[in-house]
């Protein structure tokens, strides 16, 4: 089995054949070769076309992860009509609501942009005991208070902009150590092109930051709930983990197309309860290298090339 990378610019499409890089020897070197059997995509935009020209060529269902840059709005109304809909916090489109009343009802509610990564520009909203509302990015830390008599649809307008966003309910997230935790789990199709999980991790965010997606700890999540539940409800918990994933999973691959990997970020309430918080279709894959457990465990590479060669033995054309 032959593996290189390119870019949707290195396709000559008259001559159908690509200039790539492959590893050699420990070395990448540049060369020619003909289409692929099958095409893992890495690239992070939301248009297909390049994608769609390849399965023109090599076959339908060829391509896997056809779109990784997912829309939260879409997944979300995916998914609550899904029987995964008791594990997801109610949402709303920004403009279609009023984030006054949403607070008021909820104390808490985070407004996320409909195409986000890694927590940018996520803002978490707070309803104090005095009646002001606190607006924070990142931190705890508020960057803007509204008193009581202001705005905070002028003020929220004034920060966001012309993007368009989510309000989220929020959840009492159990806390670690009094930091904010979340959990991901890596979902990816193996070598019998099914579902399964590769790793369940527990990122623990910086002291007094409410964004886990830049964290300070990464932990083996059973590592967790050892500390946190007793040995059965920790195998429930992980149990549930697993079954939550791969349903969600196959949920989105409805929506999405074809794919062969995503994450399901999970918050854990106080009361025990999960919460499916979003799903991401271009998993960091480097942040597991923290994991004590995992330094010689290559899996979660090794997964998409065993899928791959799934794909590549079977008949989708």
């Amino acid at each position: 089995m032959k593996l290189f990378a390119f870019t949707p610019a290195d396709i000559d499409w008259e001559q159908q054949r690509i200039r790539g890089l492959s590893l050699t020897k420990g070395l990448w070197k540049q060369g020619l070769f003909p289409f692929p059997h099958v095409v893992y995509n890495r690239s992070f935009n939301k248009k297909t076309v390049t994608i769609q020209r390849l399965e023109n060529v090599i076959g339908r269902k060829k391509c896997f992860n056809t779109i990784n840059f997912f829309n939260k709005w879409d997944l979300y109304n995916l998914l609550k009509q899904s029987p995964l809909s008791p594990y997801i916090p109610d949402t709303y489109l920004y403009n279609d609501v009023s984030v006054s009343e949403l607070i008021e009802k909820y104390k808490i509610v985070y407004i996320k942009p409909m195409y986000g990564f890694k927590g940018k520009s996520v803002y978490r909203i707070e309803q104090t005991t005095t009646g002001d509302t606190r607006i924070s990015l990142n931190a705890l830390a508020p960057k803007f208070i509204c008193r009581a008599n202001e705005s905070i649809a002028r003020k929220l307008d004034e920060l966001l902009g012309s993007e368009n966003y989510m309000v989220q309910q929020g959840i009492s997230i159990r806390q670690l150590n009094n930091r904010y935790c979340d959990i991901r789990v890596l979902v990816q199709k193996d070598i019998r092109g099914e579902w399964t999980v590769s790793t369940i991790a527990c990122r623990v965010a910086y002291q007094d930051y409410f964004n886990t997606s830049v964290c300070e700890f990464i932990y083996d999540a059973a590592e967790i709930f050892h500390v946190l539940f007793s040995p059965t409800k920790t195998k429930e918990m992980l149990q549930s983990l697993h079954e939550i994933s791969t349903a969600a999973a196959q949920t989105a691959e409805t929506h999405m197309g074809s794919l062969g990997e995503l994450s399901v970020d999970f918050a854990l309430d106080d009361a025990g309860k999960l919460w499916i918080i979003e799903l991401n279709g271009k998993p960091q894959k480097s942040m597991f290298n923290d994991l004590r457990w995992f330094k010689a465990n290559d899996i979660i590479y090794s997964r998409p090339l065993e899928y791959a060669y799934h794909l590549a033995r079977s008949d989708c054309r």
